[in-house]
């Protein structure tokens, strides 16, 4: 045996790294989540503050975020319209 192959820093053939997730983004989260539950404005604010970290930070949930955001953004739009609506019907 040579000593050069007892010394060597090379893993051991057949390893590799596995690779790491990085994190979920928990604004995201609880933007999706307050967007499902039909608040109207947190999801809003919570999916721009997600989206801006996740750019950053590039965690996981972006989507998670987007989905939020339509969700909040389509509560107030159906909101506005309400109101509208209830103004010129009165």
């Amino acid at each position: 045996m040579n000593e050069s192959q007892y010394n060597s820093y090379a893993p051991p053939p057949g390893y590799y790294a596995v690779p790491v997730k990085p994190p979920l983004n928990a604004l995201a989260v609880v933007a999706l989540i307050t967007g499902l539950l039909g608040m109207t404005v947190l999801p809003v604010i919570l999916g721009h503050l997600a989206v801006v970290r996740i750019d950053k930070t590039g965690e996981r949930g972006r989507s998670a975020a987007i989905i939020g955001l339509v969700l909040g953004y389509l509560q107030v739009a159906a909101w506005m319209v309400a109101f509208w609506i209830s103004l010129f019907t009165s």
